[in-house]
């Protein structure tokens, strides 16, 4: 399967959840559909002696009707520093200094994900399907499409708590930066994901969630994402949130490092390296809700 095949299938399976899912899953008696976004914006800056920017973007549409219910996420983190390098032509008591500044970015990572969920009965019994798209060039990879299929349960569901487990079958394509030898691009899997939502005051919300997947193609490529939030309500329509995410991936993907000799001379080559097998992120940011 060419990765082009896949990358279109990865958009029109992600275009079919947005539009079509949610209007085919819905009864014709049971009309009424409720939509929500949410937005998280967080910026920081520095300059002077020092120089770096932080840029986090993440958007939330979700809809959900007396059967069905639709989430549609998109985000990503990006951060950059700029470094300058100075050179002084002249004498020690009559110089000019020339400077030259370069950005080098330190962080990026971005996501796509849209899932579509439909109650099986009246015992909070649920199927679901879902299709995502991430890029983190830091980690080794450009382009990871996973598709899911699966049932769940929400255990605890009412007006301050929402407590729901679910499993499904996975497929996923993984273009990396530097190609494993010998490692398929396409394999099946499983995952199993974990939702945890809590309102502990009024104004303040606590949330978490952990979604386990595992290759059953090769059981060392096992990878976890977890995620866990607090949210304090300013306004109606804003709100704080202080978020921490932890990426973990047991087989990591190579990266690739310029080789120089024992005189500390460039070859003129590359070799790899696994990346690390931890990603964190602490992110602070502002919440807009509609």
């Amino acid at each position: 399967m060419s990765f082009s095949i896949v990358r279109s299938s990865a958009i029109s399976a992600l275009l079919t959840l947005l539009f079509v899912a949610p209007l085919q899953g819905q009864d014709p008696d049971a009309t009424e559909f409720t939509w929500k976004n949410s937005t998280e914006f967080a910026f920081v800056t520095a300059s002077g002696n020092a120089s770096s920017t932080t840029l986090g973007l993440r958007a939330e549409l979700s809809g959900e009707g007396p059967v069905n219910a639709f989430k549609l996420e998109l985000g990503g983190i990006r951060a950059s520093s700029k470094f300058t390098d100075r050179v002084a032509t002249g004498t020690e008591a009559d110089f000019v200094v020339t400077e030259t500044t370069r950005e080098e970015k330190s962080a990026e990572n971005y996501f796509a994900r849209a899932r579509y969920d439909r109650s099986l009965g009246e015992n909070n019994f649920f199927a679901f399907t879902g299709a995502g798209w991430e890029r983190n060039t830091f980690a080794g990879f450009n382009d990871r499409f996973s598709f899911v299929a699966g049932v769940g349960d929400a255990w605890i569901n009412d007006d301050r708590t929402l407590f729901r487990t679910d499993i499904g079958g996975t497929y996923t394509v993984q273009k990396d930066v530097e190609p494993t030898p010998g490692r398929e691009e396409g394999f099946g899997g499983l995952r199993a994901n974990l939702e945890f939502t809590r309102d502990l005051t009024a104004t303040t919300e606590f949330a978490t969630a952990l979604a386990a997947d595992e290759n059953l193609a090769d059981t060392e490529d096992f990878r976890l994402d977890w995620l866990a939030a607090i949210s304090v309500s300013i306004t109606e329509g804003l709100a704080l949130k202080t978020s921490y995410r932890m990426l973990f991936d047991n087989q990591p993907a190579l990266l690739g490092v310029p080789l120089f000799d024992p005189a500390d001379n460039p070859v003129g080559t590359d070799v790899t390296v696994p990346a690390e097998k931890f990603d964190n992120f602490l992110t602070l940011s502002l919440v807009i809700k509609i």
